[in-house]
C-alpha cells in the first residue's frame, strides 16, 4: 500500500515555491541576466526578486495572499463590532 500526501491533491512544491514559480523565476532570471550584462538595464532583475519574495510559500498561504488578507483586514474592509450588555 503506497501513502501519497494530501490524496494527490497538493501542489508540486520545490523548496519554497510552486513548480509553476520555479519556472517563471527560472526563465526571468535568464532574462535579467541578458538585459544586465548586455544592455546595463536593472528593473528586470530587481522584478524579478520581487516576485520570487512575493510568491514564498508557507504552509499553503504565500507572502502576496499574507499582504492582501492583511489589507484587506486593516484597510478595505469594513470591521462591524456590536456590543451587547
Amino acid at each position: 500500500m503506497y501513502m501519497y500526501p494530501d490524496n494527490l491533491k497538493a501542489k508540486a512544491t520545490l523548496w519554497l515555491w510552486e513548480l509553476k514559480d520555479i519556472g517563471v523565476i527560472g526563465i526571468g532570471l535568464l532574462v535579467s541576466v541578458f538585459a544586465l550584462v548586455q544592455l546595463g538595464f536593472m528593473p528586470p532583475i530587481v522584478i524579478t526578486a520581487v516576485y520570487a519574495f512575493l510568491t514564498i510559500q508557507f504552509e499553503g498561504t504565500s507572502i502576496l495572499n499574507f499582504i492582501q488578507y492583511a489589507c484587506a483586514f486593516f484597510i478595505l474592509k469594513q470591521q462591524v463590532f456590536e456590543w451587547r450588555l
